[in-house]
């Protein structure tokens, strides 16, 4: 029978691999994974993508040798790679995942098909989630969505039959190896599917009674949120996966007695599900959209901060170098670990757009480098969200001040990661410039030497940027782009349908399978 090569891409996974189900009942598979230097090098990869990648293959190679055939790791253009696949064993058949990846990506998958036609194999691409190409219209999405989560998860495969050849494999290759620039972080989520294993336990057994009311707090964070993101973004585990154990958990707790039900467990559960539904719509925005990595998602808002852009403001913000304690707290944490909770990212961008004035491209690309869980049709949608240029979700100017006052009360956070404020008495610590100068010079602490100085007056600059927007959100003809911007991509909920943008819910249909066997199968 002919040959299935099964390209992994961001699907690092055995389970619920429906390409890799299908290949391994056809025959021989050779399984294959590319490190492609245009992806590596491109502005928004980083070295820990692929310190968390290699981890990923890792893993993956072992699981697929247990089961019979080894992981082909190859580097090079993919077409190239590919061409070498097919000189050294004949025609093929080659199957994928569906990605929504970044403009590279994008590109890529354009030359492959192109390559597949003029070489006579069949490319066969299959849904990795709630995503859907060649989605015409948004009314439909959150019963496809559900539809498509609802089905059975999909065991591995006992056994993957290997080529009667090998074609040699370059193995893990490190990042001087393929030329990316800078350094691991050494705080980072480490990746593979058996720590993925562990984190869903830890989450679903451990923390989620306190997900809820936790989540917004740098400080409770941490250790309160779910921390699957990366493992999502890399496929480890996929998304109907993690459904399927947040309904097997929704009918446990349901079966208890209502005096035994783990206090605040169901509504954390509510709002975890929520957040896995979102994951999916917003990626919907970049399939349904490429150019919006690149462009406002609302031209009405073109060449609004452009010309603008101050790079001073824009290298203190990426170097935690602002004078606002909270703002530059979160971005030494980031440089460390790779991850910061979703209410401080608002607050970075917000800070950025609305008090820096910058515009939010070049921005985007150096989180992009900054987050471990980086997922292209996540992050250029949020980004955007959160600078105020989509023209249909409201607009969320931040304090960094009361934002510090409300999620770190007593300043913990912030004298954990910028050590150089520890000596700052409590009541000054968020704003440090209003010390006196003669306790400054008793405890160490300069303003302008020791620590900077604020960059902005923050209220002056957020005045300004808010009424900017709201005078050219009033203008009719962004109006007018703000409706068709909702009509395409925004969430649908039919009872709402005559409501506006700001009055919207996502409706998330309560319609769950028999979950009372499901299992997450993790090795």
């Amino acid at each position: 029978m002919m040959l299935t090569v099964v390209w992994f891409k961001r699907d690092l996974r055995v389970f619920d691999h429906l390409p890799l189900a299908e290949a391994s009942q056809r025959g021989a598979v050779l399984p294959l994974y590319i490190y492609e230097p245009e992806i590596v090098q491109a502005p928004d990869y980083a070295a820990q993508h692929l310190g968390f990648t290699n981890e990923c293959l890792a893993d993956l190679h072992a699981a697929l040798i247990k089961r019979g055939s080894a992981l082909l790791i190859e580097q090079g253009e993919v077409t190239n790679v590919l061409q070498r696949v097919l000189n050294f064993y004949g025609s093929f058949q080659l199957v994928s995942h569906q990605e929504t990846g970044n403009a590279i990506s994008y590109a890529r998958d354009l030359r492959v098909a192109l390559w597949c036609r003029n070489n006579q194999i069949t490319w066969t691409e299959t849904p990795a989630n709630g995503v859907v190409r060649r989605l015409f219209s948004r009314d439909n999405w959150t019963s496809i969505w559900m539809q498509r989560m609802r089905e059975p998860i999909l065991e591995a495969p006992q056994r993957v039959a290997s080529p009667s050849k090998n074609l040699a494999s370059t193995g893990l290759l490190n990042a001087a190896e393929l030329g990316v620039a800078g350094t691991d972080k050494p705080l980072r989520q480490r990746g593979g599917r058996r720590l993925a294993a562990q984190q869903i336990h830890q989450f679903f057994d451990v923390h989620l009674p306190d997900y809820r009311y936790s989540m917004s707090s740098p400080l409770s964070a941490e250790e309160s949120c779910s921390r699957l993101s990366p493992y999502l973004a890399y496929g480890v585990l996929s998304v109907r996966e993690v459904m399927h154990k947040i309904w097997k958990t929704r009918a446990e707790i349901n079966a208890l007695p209502e005096p035994a039900r783990p206090r605040n467990t169901l509504a954390s559960l509510k709002s975890f599900e929520s957040r896995l539904h979102w994951h999916c719509h917003f990626i919907q925005k970049l399939e349904s959209e490429p150019e919006i990595e690149n462009q406002n998602v609302h031209h009405g808002f073109d060449g609004l901060r452009e010309p603008h852009f101050n790079s001073d403001y824009f290298e203190r913000w990426c170097h935690g170098e602002t004078g606002f304690p909270l703002i530059d707290a979160c971005m030494k944490m980031l440089a460390q670990t790779g991850w910061i909770n979703f209410r401080m990212r608002a607050l970075l961008v917000s800070f950025s757009s609305y008090q820096l004035w910058n515009h939010w491209r070049e921005p985007a690309l150096h989180l992009a480098r900054e987050f471990l869980d980086y997922e292209p049709g996540i992050h250029y949608p949020q980004v955007q969200m959160q600078s105020g240029v989509t023209g249909i979700n409201i607009l969320r100017i931040y304090n960094p001040i009361k934002q510090a006052q409300d999620q770190d009360p007593d300043g913990k956070f912030v004298k954990r990661w910028l050590p150089r404020l520890r000596p700052v008495p409590a009541e000054f610590i968020f704003q440090p410039w209003t010390m006196p100068e003669n306790l400054q010079r008793e405890i160490g602490v300069r303003i302008g030497v020791t620590y900077p100085k604020p960059i902005v007056d923050h209220l002056v600059t957020a005045r300004h940027a808010r009424d900017t927007l709201w005078k050219l959100r009033g203008e009719t003809t962004v109006r007018k782009e703000a409706q068709q911007v909702l009509r395409k991509h925004g969430s649908r909920n039919k009872a709402r349908e005559g409501q506006s943008p700001r009055k919207r819910k996502i409706s998330v249909s309560t319609t769950q399978p028999d979950v009372t066997q499901l299992s997450l199968n993790l090795e």
